[in-house]
């Protein structure tokens, strides 16, 4: 089984709180003790597999590895073609052609796909999409970390934030998020419950609108999260990069 990580932290100053129906954590100026939710919860352990159920969902899902972290599989890729709205947008090209259109006027309208973290593959690593996604919750609880790297300007450092997803609502847990294009996020496990240690996954749905094509997307390489965060920020979040970036 995954070993969860036990962690102890003193907090100088209470987070700063967005006044919204989300409690949604504002990094842009937290310190490194201040932003210490994020650090791992599960951590794979050499030579082990999945927990038995988690085995079976994957099964039943026809789930395949992600090179993102994690599972997934796409059940979704509406025929309909429309314009690609990204052609002049020379901002980030994927390196990875996999899609099989040699065409790149036209993307799919939409595409949808199941996606599953696990104690035994407990990190969706930082990366963006041009297009926008809307992820609906299914079960369990995960921790998400966006960088707001659209709207960095100047040399600026680039907005963060980080909020939970499960089905406590009352405490802020969100059931569904959106995250637009050109925006960086990396995601982890959390326990199903806030206090225990145990997840049998954080299972979501993933809609990106135009569809997904891996020419629109794009890994967080290490020097750009030296950009766009400051020094603190990037000791923080560096174990949420890709080693394929």
């Amino acid at each position: 089984m995954a070993r969860q990580l036990g962690y102890k932290y003193e907090y100088g100053h209470r987070p700063k709180i967005r006044k919204n129906s989300y409690q949604v954590i504002e990094m842009s100026t937290l310190s490194v003790t201040q932003a210490s939710v994020i650090v791992p919860t599960f951590v794979s352990q050499p030579g082990n597999v999945e927990a038995p159920g988690i085995q079976n969902l994957i099964s039943k899902l026809n789930l395949q590895r992600n090179l993102e972290g994690g599972y997934f599989v796409e059940t979704d890729r509406d025929p309909l073609r429309i314009p690609n709205p990204f052609r002049a947008d020379d901002s980030h090209t994927a390196k990875l052609s996999l899609d099989g259109y040699q065409d790149d006027s036209a993307r799919s309208a939409s595409t949808t796909i199941y996606h599953l973290l696990t104690p035994e593959h407990p990190t969706g690593v930082f990366h963006r999409n041009k297009a926008r996604t809307m992820h609906t919750l299914h079960k369990g609880r995960g921790r998400y970390v966006i960088i707001h790297a659209d709207q960095a300007e100047n040399g600026q450092k680039a907005r963060l934030e980080t909020f939970v997803v499960g089905h406590n609502v009352d405490k802020g847990e969100r059931l569904q998020w959106l995250v637009e294009g050109g925006k960086y996020k990396a995601s982890f496990l959390l326990p199903d419950t806030e206090h225990g240690n145990e997840s049998e996954g954080l299972l979501i749905s993933e809609t990106v609108v135009p569809g997904f094509e891996f020419r629109d997307h794009e890994f967080l390489p290490a020097d750009a999260l030296h950009n766009l965060v400051t020094a603190e920020q990037e000791n923080e979040l560096r174990w949420l990069l890709s080693a394929r970036a």
